[in-house]
């Protein structure tokens, strides 16, 4: 009787963690609930797809990898090979004391095969390619604002350390095309003091050119099919700009994937962080799960739309009774929330009682 060396894993699952870094990749398989090898590879998915095939045939392959710096390409890429690949988030991500104590790729790397061989993992929602690139040029924006902040910041503690002070009565509003025509005009400090600032101000005056010429992209790419209509709807609600709208919408995406506004509050992080044993409640600050860019700007149209909203208004007054102003806009915020998810879900505008 001839012996057969044909392997056959047919409707076995397969589960692959890869601990992942930009020039290897440190790979765990288990199956059947054993630790089967622990190996090193060039970050290929098709390295990693052809090895799975040629050990594991007809298998059923389940990946995983945190999310990071790689983006999701590795995701893409597995999916379209057939393979189930997830991506989490790496703070959710099950762990013993010791593994804090001795972390390495390799424990790294089993640990997620482990968890994800018990079903302890949940994947983070992935839009397609396009989102990301779309929310790319968003976010392109903000970091730019922030440096144009820091840049005029720079300016101004030069000009207090060396005493410039504007003397032009016809200058109203800081950072005019007319101030900072003074500033670059201004005689009162020596060569290099005047260098360090005429450089400042090309900074300034790059960023703020590249500021606005990213914004009027991003207006342009409002008026696309995609965020055309979602864009108008949000518009409706008291305290939100294109630009909000935008972030909104390529932060969220679909809005349909959050059945309730508690789930869309933790998506964002406008939850307090909770922590409760027997009878004692204790609830704290705001959690720092979420989105940063999202909770920022909300926070911010909450303050706009107290003073166009006359109800909100008087809800934040009546806040303010029993607690400070700043916890009384995160409440304000939740029923921002609200009423975002009501007219992106209901496709219609929102309306308010005016003053």
């Amino acid at each position: 009787m001839k012996q057969s060396n044909y392997l056959n894993f047919v409707n076995q699952q397969i589960y692959v963690g890869i601990d992942v870094h930009a020039k290897r990749w440190v790979v765990s398989i288990i199956v059947a609930d054993i630790l089967l090898c622990t190996m090193s590879q060039d970050p290929d998915t098709n390295i990693l797809v052809k090895y799975l095939r040629r050990n594991f045939p007809g298998g059923i392959y389940n990946c995983v990898y945190e999310a990071g710096f790689s983006g999701f390409w590795i995701y893409y890429e597995l999916n379209e090979a057939g393979v189930n690949c997830i991506v989490i988030n790496p703070a959710d991500v099950p762990t013993t004391n010791k593994e804090k104590d001795r972390k390495t790729d390799r424990i790294d790397s089993k640990k997620l095969a482990r968890c994800l061989s018990l079903g302890q993992l949940e994947g983070i929602h992935v839009f397609e390619n396009e989102r990301y690139e779309e929310r790319s040029i968003i976010r392109v924006r903000e970091s730019l604002v922030k440096e144009q902040t820091r840049c005029k910041n720079r300016i101004k503690g030069l000009m207090k350390f060396f005493k410039v002070e504007v003397t032009d009565k016809d200058i109203k509003s800081h950072w005019s095309n007319k101030y900072i025509e003074f500033l670059e005009k201004v005689d009162v400090l020596h060569e290099h003091g005047k260098l360090s600032l005429t450089t400042y101000l090309s900074q300034l005056r790059y960023l703020r050119k590249t500021v606005s010429d990213v914004t009027k992209q991003i207006r342009k790419l409002s008026k696309t099919e995609r965020y055309k209509r979602g864009v108008e709807l949000l518009c409706t609600v008291p305290g939100i700009s294109i630009l909000t709208a935008m972030i909104i919408l390529t932060e969220i995406g679909d809005i349909g994937r959050f059945r309730t506004v508690d789930k869309l509050c933790g998506y964002i992080g406008l939850i307090p962080s909770e922590h409760s044993s027997g009878e004692k409640e204790n609830r704290n600050h705001m959690t720092r799960r979420g989105k940063g860019i999202l909770r920022r700007i909300i926070i911010e149209a909450s303050w706009i739309a107290i003073r166009k909203d006359p109800g909100l208004l008087m809800n934040y007054t009546e806040l303010t009774k029993r607690m400070k102003g700043n916890r009384a806009i995160k409440t304000i915020s939740r029923k921002m929330i609200a009423r975002i998810m009501f007219v992106l879900k209901n496709n219609e505008p929102y309306k308010f009682l005016a003053k």
